[in-house]
């Protein structure tokens, strides 16, 4: 088809170069014969003929003829030429090779779509001025696990069993509800009786208002154990440790005003605490606190008052006491950029169980020795501490009963250290104290036909208590975190002869690694030093040395997938005869271990 177009095309040219030439020939002498007609007459023009191309060559073809009216000559004379054709024009192959390009037959004319106009009904309005940012709104988070709702069960060599579950309503705000559970048993294996059990269950709620937040909870705890303690040298003749329990209910509710960033701002809160606490005998001690504070800013400084009531009754089979004690805190505050001062006073009343009234002072100090790394700080203080039934039996569970109820008196509790970063992730707290106390309470161990049981004296007079604090967190990385504590006391007793059962120095330490996404492992280190007991219920009371003793204990945890998990515990590895208390060791090695699933 190609070679087809491309033949017929040089057919075409070769006829158009055949004939035009001869064509124009013939209107050139037409022209020239009217030409002739108008001039005067000539000789008779000579009839072309046609010769070969040496005749031509050699023959002149042009003659000239005179003026006319030649609109090419510049003087208007008129011009006449003569063409003389000597030979035929034959147009070659050559020629028509010229043109390379076939005629474009395409119809590439644009397309143009009729345009159609819609009239919006709406105002033009100014964009001109500088419109305000609408907030965008932060994007749900999703977390690693679906919810925090979890629940753990577990079971251990000592006839452990473990259990753990919290429920709440998500990741709402405004409001947010939950409850939660625990539960863990041991037995020892050689000691008679040497169980413990600790259950816990409670409920507790938040909400926010535009001004307010409320907070409330209740708690249920229970703790059970024996009296299985003995001098090992001495046992007595028919042995058989008594149980014992404690109960407690208690619940908490409070309400505060919202933090603004406004001058001047007033803030208030009230908070009303209680409990009611029993134990497996007839003691019993309920309580209800009621507190709150009022707070002014002015500028820089802020100006409140602090207020309590400490309402509780504790009773045994012996003695029913109401102990009060009323609390007034008026206080200023200044904060600067390098500086924070507080100063106020503790006004505190005891009625019922004592009547005494006391002025502390209570000052506290910070000032940034090292801008935005180390701080000095200083304290000055003082308090009434209540003697609490409950207290002293989540210290040591193994009270008798009936112990004296009295209460001590922080006369003055000094206070200097520093505190801050050394390094990124590095933080650290050093102090150093030195305490002034009236009528310290200590456990000292009183032996009947029942066993060994504690009960409570205290030191009558003012004790001093001189010592250091020293904590250290280092958080490398977001996979490992180290901290550690020390602290070294230094005891004054006004009376007695030791501070009975209280050791002069105790460390504690621990990490957590997360070696994968998946493995993470943390370990912990106790070590307790020395610490004497005296001995009552015998003719004549003795001294007993509790020695040092290091628990190192460690735990595993595996991430299955983001809702199963596997879990150990091993507690005492070191296997060491330790003991808190005398005559009462604490379990041996043990292990234990469960499964975890967030739903």
């Amino acid at each position: 088809m190609i070679r087809s177009r491309y033949i017929y095309t040089l057919f075409t040219l070769v006829i158009v170069f055949y004939f035009a030439p001869a064509n124009a020939q013939n209107k050139t002498n037409t022209k020239n014969k009217k030409t002739t007609a108008k001039t005067p007459a000539k000789k008779p023009a000579v009839k072309p003929k046609t010769t070969t191309a040496k005749t031509s060559t050699a023959q002149d073809t042009t003659k000239k003829g005179g003026a006319g009216n030649n609109p090419a000559n510049k003087n208007g004379a008129a011009l006449s030429e003569e063409i003389i054709v000597t030979t035929a024009y034959k147009p070659v192959l050559a020629d028509a090779v010229k043109i390379r390009r076939n005629p474009d037959l395409e119809d590439k004319t644009p397309f143009k779509a009729p345009l159609t106009y819609v009239t919006l009904d709406k105002r033009l309005e100014r964009n001109t001025d500088i419109r305000q940012l609408e907030p965008m709104p932060m994007p749900k988070e999703q977390d690693s696990i679906p919810s925090s709702n979890y629940a753990k069960v577990g079971l251990g060599n000592l006839k452990t069993t473990f259990g753990e579950v919290y429920v709440d309503n998500g990741s709402d705000q405004a409001l947010q509800v939950g409850a939660f559970a625990k539960h863990i048993a041991q037995s020892g294996p050689s000691i008679s009786k040497q169980n413990e059990s600790r259950d816990e269950i409670g409920v507790f709620g938040k909400g926010l208002t535009d001004d307010n937040a409320f907070t409330g909870r209740i708690d249920y705890n229970r703790r059970g154990t024996y009296f299985y303690g003995f001098d090992p040298a001495n046992p007595p003749p028919a042995f058989s440790p008594q149980k014992q329990h404690f109960s407690t209910l208690s619940a908490e509710g409070e309400v505060t005003k919202n933090y603004k960033d406004v001058e001047n701002d007033f803030t208030y809160a009230v908070k009303v605490n209680g409990y009611i606490w029993n134990n497996a005998y007839q003691a019993k001690e309920s309580n209800v606190v009621i507190s709150g504070f009022l707070n002014e800013t002015i500028n820089q400084f802020h100006a409140g008052l602090g207020a309590s009531i400490d309402l509780s009754t504790p009773k045994d089979s012996l003695y029913s006491y109401n102990n009060t004690i009323v609390r007034l805190n008026p206080y200023l505050k200044f904060q600067g950029d390098n500086y924070k001062i507080d100063v106020g006073l503790n006004l505190a009343r005891e009625s019922g169980l004592q009547s005494n009234a006391y002025i502390f002072p209570a000052v506290k100090l910070e000032f940034q020795v090292i801008p935005k790394y180390v701080r000095l700080f200083a304290e000055v203080k003082g308090d009434v501490n209540r003697s609490s039934l409950r207290d002293f039996s989540e210290i040591n569970p193994f009270i008798e009963e009936n112990i004296a109820i009295k209460n001590s008196v922080d006369k003055l509790d000094i206070a200097l250290g520093l505190k801050g970063t050394l390094a990124p992730g590095v933080g650290f707290k050093a102090t150093i104290f030195r305490n002034s106390i009236k009528d310290m309470p200590l456990f000292v161990s009183d032996f009947n036909a029942t066993g060994n049981k504690y009960s409570v004296i205290y030191d009558n007079g003012n004790s001093r208590v001189s010592g250091f604090n020293g904590e250290l967190d280092v958080k490398i990385s977001d996979n490992v975190d180290v901290f550690g504590r020390v602290e070294f006391k230094d005891y004054q007793m006004a009376n007695e002869a030791e501070a009975w059962n209280l050791p002069k120095f105790i460390l504690k330490a621990g990490t957590t690694l997360h070696i994968t996404k998946q493995l993470s492992i943390n370990g912990t280190l106790l070590f307790r030093g020395t610490a004497y007991d005296q001995v009552l219920g015998t003719p004549t009371p003795s001294v007993v040395q509790i020695d040092s003793f290091a628990d190192l204990s460690g735990g595993v945890e595996y991430k299955i997938n983001s809702r199963f998990s596997i879990f150990g515990q091993v507690n005492n590895i070191l296997n060491t005869t330790n003991q808190v208390w005398l005559y009462y060791p604490n379990y041996g090695f043990n292990i234990f271990g469960g499964v975890a699933v967030h739903f």
